[in-house]
């Protein structure tokens, strides 16, 4: 086992964003991240339960939820598969965050606080083009000017961070490359340009955990192999099935020009693999 703990794991992420004494982490992460656009000075860490519950496979999502000192909502998630209508959740869990502010009586005139949902990924998005980072805004279709500033998804696609230690450009490079590497390293880079990563690095040691917290952290260890030995055999079945099928259909091609060749079908059967009768029924 390596030096440092799995970010990819719930007790490891939590670890890392979840808890008081390390919410500076957060609040320096989420300023890497929005940098330019503003600077949180506080957060406050609220029960995640206040989400919508939903009923889907929650084993591997990893959900923090806050609040910042001017009142925005944030909720950061891990999550280290792809999920059927991921969108469609993401969109739903910040609506209804969006919706629970109008619980506060009579007089509130609808003076909505920012959501923002960031989400990061241990997998590529479908049907999005693969980058490292993909902001979704409420703006005009034509002039692309921001209608709303209330409603923010932020997507981080890991998979498509290749960069290497040397070649981390910004701060918010840095925080992707320690997270992603995290669990092969021997030291956390970065250190003299940003203090925070010392801190990081005292609290992601291995040997830090408690007892209690060592056991936690290897049964999400093992969670997180059996999820990802899971979703290796599910692509190999799937590779393993297109192959096949793929084969199958360049038979299929090959017979009917055989067969309009006036080929014998026995002859075409013992070329393609196909049977006389698949070749019989073909028009």
């Amino acid at each position: 086992m390596g030096k440092f703990i799995n970010p990819f794991t719930d007790v490891g992420f939590k670890k890392i964003f979840g808890q008081e004494v390390s919410k500076d982490l957060l609040i320096d992460f989420l300023n890497d991240l929005l940098v330019g656009e503003r600077s949180i000075k506080d957060i406050t860490l609220l029960d995640k339960e206040l989400l919508p519950e939903y009923m889907g496979d929650r084993g591997v999502i990893y959900d923090i939820y806050c609040t910042t000192e001017s009142g925005e909502h944030i909720i950061v998630e891990m999550q280290n598969r792809q999920q059927t209508n991921f969108k469609e959740r993401a969109l739903f869990y910040l609506s209804h965050t969006i919706t629970r502010q109008g619980e506060k009586g009579a007089r509130w005139e609808f003076d909505l606080k920012a959501v923002y949902g960031v989400f990061f990924m241990n997998f590529r998005l479908e049907d999005t083009p693969h980058k490292l980072r993909t902001d979704i805004v409420l703006s005009d279709r034509d002039t692309h000017e921001v209608f709303s500033d209330k409603l923010r998804f932020i997507f981080i696609e890991l998979p498509s961070f290749n960069k290497e230690e040397e070649e981390c450009e910004t701060d918010f490079e840095r925080w992707i490359y320690i997270l992603k590497n995290m669990e092969t390293l021997n030291r956390l880079p970065f250190k003299a340009r940003k203090a925070v990563f010392e801190k990081l690095e005292k609290i992601v040691d291995i040997a830090s955990l408690s007892k209690e917290e060592r056991i936690k952290y290897d049964e999400s260890i093992k969670v997180y192999r059996d999820n990802l030995a899971t979703i290796s055999f599910a692509e190999n079945k799937g590779l393993k099935r297109g192959r096949e099928e793929g084969l199958k259909e360049g038979s299929i091609s090959i017979a009917h020009k055989l067969k309009s060749m006036g080929i014998p079908l026995d002859t075409i059967a013992a070329a393609t693999g196909l049977s006389i009768e698949e070749i019989e029924q073909m028009d």
